[in-house]
């Protein structure tokens, strides 16, 4: 999947997205700073009817937000050092558990993701546009 999106089109990308990966549970989002994970996270998160606030966990690590079919785990690892800080603070137990998991800044644990992740990069085009692809893991 390569697509690019506004602000504008951003919920259609996110019905399409997940389309195109019902059958995946693990996705991690690559892009510098600023470059939309979390804003498309949230439509991620309101095409799956979730009805919590949908925020950074950059502070908490973990949000787990609740949608009609399960859970959606909501993961920030930015503040992270490394996979054994990962491990330490839950965030396997969260990748392996069968429910979503919407992870930003994978980099920092690259290791400890299951090997069906869908890694995803974010990159700015412009101030108004963004592009989304699937990248190798």
């Amino acid at each position: 999947m390569e697509r690019t999106f506004t602000l504008s089109n951003i919920s259609a990308v996110a019905d399409e997205f997940w389309s195109a990966y019902a059958d995946k549970r693990v996705f991690a989002f690559e892009g510098k700073m600023g470059a939309g994970k979390t804003t498309f996270i949230q439509a991620l998160c309101e095409a799956k009817r979730v009805e919590d606030l949908v925020g950074s966990p950059t502070f908490s690590l973990i949000n787990e937000y609740r949608f009609p079919d399960g859970i959606i785990y909501h993961l920030d690892l930015y503040r992270l050092k490394d996979e054994e800080e990962a491990v330490r603070a839950g965030i396997e137990d969260c990748l392996y558990s069968g429910e979503i998991c919407l992870v930003e800044w994978p980099e920092r644990a690259r290791g400890i993701f299951p090997p069906e992740t869908m890694f995803l990069l974010i990159e700015v085009l412009d101030k108004t546009r963004r592009k989304i692809r699937a990248t190798a893991s």
